[in-house]
């Protein structure tokens, strides 16, 4: 039993020592473009006489290297002045992030040959979407919106109508160079409804100009209540007039009633007086 213990103790060593675990595992950092970020080494402290290498792409191009209490060296000229090296840990930094920064970078030491990987990806600035009047005519008496956002090189967007939290409609897209639109018609209009852009870490609202088409005001809610099909939409005008009449029918039934009920009592005075008289 001892001898198992010691047997697995070892190779649990030899896994750890020559990477096999979470070494070689590639880990995912997302940005937006223009933010720093920081790509841990791994390290708590540089080791003496051990040279921290990052590499940058699939052909591990060498960015930036530093020893223990040396001044860091960039040998590559792509990142201009955007890189900064932890004299401590060896971690890389890079500020003023642009979207072609996106790729594969990998730390090394010469004492180990890959401590960390990382799949950077950086996210162009979402502009703000614009609502507008649809140039497409509804058949219907609705209002025809449309949304639309000019989203140039830019990866992962989802572009969505909300009314409230609820999700009316959307329409996504992996990669895009060319304007996104999105239509909806609505019967009337308030501040609840709104145009969504996202991407996987950031988002952009804009909520429509309530003056575009008939706003869902007090007065339209009135004539809802009075079966306004333009304010309220055909079904629920229906709903409402099958409810007013069946609310109608019911006190015509308890006024009956009561007017039979009322003349019944008034025949029997009139049957038991003469009895009571003689």
């Amino acid at each position: 039993m001892y001898k198992e213990i010691c047997d697995v103790f070892i190779f649990f060593c030899l896994c750890v020592w020559s990477g096999v675990f979470s070494a070689d595992a590639v880990q995912s950092e997302s940005v937006m473009e223009g933010e720093s970020v920081t790509l841990n080494s791994g390290l708590t402290q540089i080791q003496k006489k051990d040279l921290i290498t990052w590499g940058y792409g699939h052909n591990n191009i060498i960015i930036a290297t530093v020893k223990e209490k040396s001044q860091p060296d960039f040998p590559d000229g792509r990142f201009s002045d955007r890189l900064k090296l932890d004299h401590q840990t060896g971690s890389l930094t890079i500020t003023h992030t642009r979207t072609e920064d996106s790729g594969l970078y990998k730390v090394s030491s010469t004492s180990r040959e890959t401590l960390n990987t990382f799949s950077l990806t950086v996210y162009a600035r979402l502009p703000v979407p614009v609502i507008s009047l649809s140039s497409k005519k509804s058949s219907s008496s609705n209002c025809s919106l449309v949304c639309s956002s000019s989203v140039l090189n830019v990866s992962h967007v989802t572009l969505s109508w909300f009314k409230g939290n609820s999700s009316l409609s959307s329409i996504s897209v992996s990669d895009i160079s060319r304007s996104l639109s999105l239509p909806l018609e609505v019967e009337c209009l308030d501040d609840s409804y709104s145009c969504v852009l996202n991407n996987p870490i950031r988002n952009q609202t804009t909520h429509p100009n309530t003056e575009l088409c008939q706003p869902c005001s007090t007065d339209c809610k009135t004539s809802c209540h009075s079966v306004d099909i333009h304010c309220c939409g055909f079904t629920e005008a229906v709903i409402r007039l099958a409810l007013s009449a069946v609310v109608g029918v019911a006190a015509v039934v308890v006024l009956v009633y009561d007017i039979r009920s009322r003349s019944l009592q008034q025949k029997r005075r009139e049957q038991t007086s003469p009895s009571n008289s003689d």
